[in-house]
């Protein structure tokens, strides 16, 4: 028998992010037809604690978005597959229903679980954890989150039968079907065997007894098709459209980049920054992710910045200006921000520090200074950070060959500013719109009308930003100024994150 031709159409991909989600319709060559966008906020309940709410956020964004595409949709065309992507690790308890028990915890920026962490690290031993789990146990880790959620919030913790990330979450809802890719399982540190690519069940039963597990899968597999009561909910027709498993938000930008060789190196401008490196074999580091690629038989080290986006907000809502009067202020003066150094630590850091209580700092301020220039140097703390990264790679062996800026950030002040920093050219893609773009792809792969190497096609490199060597040694100066400013005051700043945690704990009562 023939095997049926691949389905053609439209394919839709959605991305939950920390701040915004965002959608768009894609044609089967990488044309871009509509895109779509919903800011939303996400819940601070206390120092150190991130949370989104999965039915008013994740759930409600993906309806609203997906409504909105679809209007778009051509007369006669149909969709061809469905792709998601969010934000991740994160944690989302469920009970016997599927129901939601409280808010999601989110990934690494939400560091209440240091207890569980670091009994966890006693338990298991952290290098033991490295070897086999590819990646140090820090507060991105899904382990330490769910002891922190049985041993804080006992009754929920009981009431618990599955749990979710974002991806899928949205994918539970469209289809029924409880799964997780096994990107996202590689992020779940101490639970998940890098190299057999397999739940460490022992430990699984240890730290959440009586939770089930999701079936592993990999983010380009078809699994399953949208249920009549999701077409009610969403508008997207019952039974059709292939429905992909998707994975956390910046392996799926990844994807939609080309990033999927031994040397590419993604850099995702955004709220937070991350870096994904591809590598050839699994390699570890004390200082970094080690986890499953996109595509099955890759590999990855990645690394990320608990703020950099969140930080040029921040400025933005203290100041009153827009990013329009900041950016160009900030481009007025020269490198350096005339003697500032900033340590973008204000909410905590994760790679290469993994620190949580570390915090941010600015040095050199004289009253000279005006809100131009902590701008740019809230820029360049982000550059200096994604240096340091950059070494801590290279350290574990990762050659970072060429570098893709994407993301909201891209094609802007910050992006030359992160060139001249670090040396390194960056390719700016046709596309730099998200991880939408990449859930579409996957989407195309999942449902036949693509292969990996296809990108290139979709979406090719149309600049390259290259350092001004000018900038080099102003900046080579300064960098080695932000190496010392830590170590200098890391135990000041520990001092006053114990008293912000006790501040919030009272108020929390």
């Amino acid at each position: 028998m023939t095997a049926a031709a691949p389905r053609a159409g439209l394919l839709l991909g959605i991305d939950i992010g920390t701040s915004s989600a965002k959608g768009v319709l894609v044609r089967p060559d990488g044309t871009l037809v509509a895109r779509a966008q919903r800011e939303h906020t996400t819940s601070t309940p206390g120092p150190g604690r991130f949370e989104h709410d999965a039915e008013g956020v994740w759930w409600a964004d993906f309806r609203s978005l997906a409504r909105e595409l679809l209007a778009e949709l051509p007369a006669g065309e149909p969709l061809a597959g469905v792709g998601v992507s969010g934000i991740g690790p994160c944690l989302l308890p469920v009970d016997e229903r599927n129901g939601p028990l409280r808010p999601a915890i989110l990934y690494g920026i939400d560091t209440r679980a240091g207890a569980e962490l670091a009994e966890q690290n006693e338990r298991y031993g952290p290098d033991a954890i490295i070897a086999r789990c590819g990646a140090p146990l820090t507060s991105q880790a899904v382990g330490p989150k769910l002891a922190w959620l049985r041993r804080h919030e006992p009754t929920v913790f009981e009431a618990t039968r599955r749990w979710y990330m974002a991806s899928s979450y949205l994918v539970h809802r469209l289809t029924g079907r409880y799964v997780l890719d096994h990107h996202s399982a590689s992020q779940c540190t101490p639970l998940y065997d890098l190299a057999a690519r397999t739940w460490i069940t022992e430990r699984c039963e240890e730290i959440a007894p009586g939770v089930e597990w999701p079936e592993l899968v990999r983010p380009a597999d078809v699994v399953g098709t949208v249920t009549r009561q999701a077409q009610e909910r969403t508008g997207i027709p019952a039974g059709t459209p292939p429905v992909v498993a998707g994975t956390v938000d910046a392996w799926a930008e990844a994807a939609g980049v080309g990033v999927a060789d031994p040397g590419d190196l993604m850099l995702m401008y955004g709220t937070t920054m991350f870096l994904v490196g591809i590598v050839e074999r699994p390699l570890t580091s004390p200082h970094l992710w080690g986890t499953a690629g996109a595509f099955d038989g890759t590999y990855c080290l990645a690394a990320g910045m608990a703020t950099s986006g969140a930080v040029t907000g921040w400025l933005r809502d203290l100041t009153g200006a827009s990013y329009e009067r900041l950016t160009g202020e900030a481009d007025r003066l020269p490198p350096g921000a005339e003697g500032l150094v900033m340590l973008p630590y204000f909410a905590g850091e994760r790679t290469p520090i993994f620190d949580p209580d570390a915090r941010g700092l600015v040095h050199g301020l004289t009253l000279r200074h005006g809100r131009g220039h902590l701008y740019r140097a809230a820029l360049e703390a982000t550059a200096y950070g994604v240096r340091h990264n950059l070494a801590a790679m290279r350290e574990a062996g990762a050659t970072a060959e060429r570098l893709v800026a994407v993301g909201g950030g891209a094609r802007t002040l910050w992006t030359r500013i992160v060139s001249d920093v670090t040396g390194r050219a960056q390719h700016l893609p046709r596309h730099t719109i998200g991880a939408a773009y990449g859930d579409a792809f996957l989407a195309a792969v999942g449902a036949g009308l693509a292969v990996p190497g296809d990108i290139a096609h979709w979406n090719p490199t149309v600049e390259v930003v290259t350092p001004d060597g000018a900038a080099a040694a102003v900046y080579d100066e300064l960098y080695a100024v932000y190496l010392d400013l830590y170590p200098a005051t890391r135990e000041a700043a520990h001092v006053l994150a114990a008293r912000q945690h006790a501040d919030g704990a009272r108020q929390d009562v």
